[in-house]
């Protein structure tokens, strides 16, 4: 029998080692500006066209390489941060695998150009599919220059399944601003199909934080601090009132290094507790320092999931630092008496001590009598029954006047009663569920129960209609018949709304600004991330236009779909959610005719978009049985 284990060819190797680390174009951007953090690069350039698809390059003035480290770069395991194991534990860089530009070059056609600042002349290396194409010797500035072009270019399967260019993009500023919020001390910049979206010079950590999701956020950030001889916490959290129910930023970083940690996460939001709504979020920019050996960033592949020694104890000094943040900066009003406007307080001298207040009173009044002495004092008499003249209380079954401070009770055939307190609402009025039963046969008439639900009889017994949801329903189909005929009415606004975004929101934007103007939003574009919102739809009178569009633009980024109508379809719904009718508002029988009617004149009047329940019926054996 024939052996059949062998190895893979270097190549083939390389191409699996870059599906755990290249997993899309800002995979190579994260690797490529880490290699130039640790060649400390004072100045990083990132340009992209086509969202990385076509070509990613990456520019910086670090140390450079020598023409034989270059052509070592790109050989699987090698590295210049690691000489034996125990290295691993003490690790101060960002990349120390070895597989990154391996894996690169595995599945694109990278050129560098590198030069070191005591060499003459640099190097240019050529490399396709983890081939060497040409090495020579060129004129280049002190640094490295990586262009890395048609990604996946021989993995056809993997640059089919690469997402729409705006989601992309999106993955690429993500990534970007978890390395330049890190890096305050490295001047960053970003190009998007020579669109400048990103310029970020040598600034402190809390003006890096403002240039990358702009300067509304500095009247919000508290600053957070904690040295203990286990951690150092450092950092910024917002302001209760700043929390919101998506979009907020939220990083962990630690030893320079962005990491996800749901424990965490959590420690900062428990501080929050009964400080913010339930279901809300809060930003935070959270910095850790640790021994190298305490923690494991070796867990996963692109390195985001990192493991501590102490986590529990981590976790109680993180909780104690934001709480004390907020305590040292609570917004709660105070007398502040160090104003120009004090008010006039006497001030008594020590020589004539302070004289109480005297109280005068008749000992001899007595309120029982009168002046004339020996009369039993009685209080005027009001004629009240008048206020009540013309209003009694009838049953509308059978006009049984009701009696003040009396229970009201309706008569039912047998002998048993029905309360008041068994009522329902009918247009305004309470009456009893049974009362019009032969009227809801007509279907002139609907109940409304608990401002929640609405009753109607059908022919199979009892219906319950939840009116937000069904009114969700109706407004879902028609925001989305507005979008495809692109006939939404626009209602402008008095005074226009401004709409401040960071650049990875305003970049989305951009993407579905076609299909928020066929629901009926008016938005102009003032430039810097400011956008003037000049209309909204018609019918969504008292909904804050800021919040409602910001919304919808979170929501889009978090589902990141890529199909156009996908994304009108989370337009459409965030918009609906926000218009529909609340639980509790009271609706007039014509309010809930015509909602009932709209709801069946829907193709799927069951349910709502996003699969609840809208409607459900009582089966008319049911009620029998409840009587039997």
């Amino acid at each position: 029998m024939s052996d059949i284990i062998h190895l893979l060819p270097d190549s083939v190797a390389n191409q699996i080692a870059a599906g755990e680390v290249i997993q899309r174009p800002a995979s190579v951007i994260k690797e490529l500006m880490e290699n130039a953090i640790d060649a400390e690069a004072k100045n990083v350039h990132v340009l992209v066209t086509d969202a990385g698809k076509t070509c990613i390059q990456v520019i910086d003035d670090g140390k450079g390489m020598s023409e034989t480290d270059a052509r070592l770069s790109f050989e699987r395991h090698a590295t210049s941060k690691i000489k034996e194991a125990s290295d691993l534990f003490a690790l101060h860089t960002m990349g120390f695998r070895g597989e990154a530009l391996a894996s690169i070059a595995a599945v694109a056609q990278v050129e560098l150009k590198t030069k070191l600042a005591s060499e003459e002349l640099g190097t240019r290396l050529m490399i396709s599919g983890s081939k060497v194409e040409s090495q020579e010797m060129v004129s280049c500035p002190n640094g490295s220059n990586f262009s890395v072009r048609n990604l996946f270019f021989n993995v056809p399967a993997r640059r089919k399944f690469l997402k729409a260019n705006s989601t992309e993009l999106s993955n690429i500023l993500a990534e970007f601003e978890r390395i330049a919020l890190v890096h305050p001390e490295v001047a960053f910049s970003l190009y998007s199909n020579d669109s400048e979206l990103f310029n970020l010079p040598v600034s402190s950590l809390r003006q890096r934080i403002l240039s990358v999701f702009g300067k509304k956020l500095n009247q919000q950030l508290l600053s957070v601090e904690a040295d203990t001889t286990m951690v150092k916490v450092t950092g910024y959290v917002a302001k209760p009132e700043m929390a919101r129910k998506k979009g907020a930023h939220q990083y962990f970083f630690v030893n320079g290094r962005y990491m996800r940690h749901p424990y965490f996460h959590k420690a900062v939001m428990e501080a929050y507790e009964r400080l913010i709504p339930v279901g809300e979020q809060i930003s935070y920019f959270i910095y850790f320092e640790v021994d190298p050996a305490n923690i494991d960033v070796n867990i996963h592949p692109t390195k985001t999931e990192i493991k501590f020694e102490n986590e529990q104890a981590i976790w109680q000094i993180l909780s104690a630092a934001v709480k004390e943040s907020l305590g040292k900066f609570s917004a709660i009003p105070s007398i502040d008496f160090d104003t120009e406007d004090m008010p006039d307080i006497p001030a008594f001298g020590n020589e004539q001590p302070p004289v109480p207040p005297r109280i005068h009173y008749n000992s001899d009044f007595n309120p029982f009598k009168s002046s004339g002495g020996g009369e039993t004092y009685s209080r005027p008499k009001v004629e009240w029954e008048k206020l009540y003249s013309g209003l009694t209380r009838a049953s509308k079954m059978n006009d049984v006047p009701a009696e003040p401070d009396k229970e009201v009770i309706y008569p039912l055939a047998g002998g048993d009663v029905i309360t008041e307190e068994s009522a329902v609402s009918v247009g305004g009025a309470d009456v009893p569920l049974y009362a019009n039963e032969a009227l809801l046969e007509k279907g002139n008439q609907h109940l409304q129960f608990k401002g929640r639900f609405i009753l109607t009889s059908v022919k199979s017994g009892l219906m319950l209609i939840d009116q937000h949801r069904a009114h969700v329903r109706v407004l879902f189909d028609r925001y989305m018949e507005q979008i495809k005929r692109k006939q939404g009415v626009s209602q402008g606004v008095l005074f226009p709304e401004i709409l401040q975004l960071p650049v990875s929101e305003a970049t989305m934007l951009q993407n579905i600004m076609d299909d928020l103007s066929s629901v009926g939003f008016d938005l102009s574009d003032l430039g810097g991330g400011s956008y003037a919102i000049n209309g909204v739809p018609a019918g969504i009178e008292g909904l804050n236009p800021v919040e409602l569009v910001r919304s919808m633009l979170h929501t889009a980024m978090e589902k990141g779909n890529d199909v156009k109508e996908e994304i009108q379809r989370i337009l459409a719904l965030t918009l609906a959610r926000a218009a529909a009718i609340v639980y509790g508002q009271v609706l007039t029988n014509e309010e809930m005719i015509s909602l009932v009617d709209s709801l069946f004149a829907c193709p799927s009047p069951n349910y709502t978009p996003d699969g609840k329940v809208v409607l459900a019926t009582i089966k008319e054996e049911e009620i029998e049985r409840l009587f039997r």
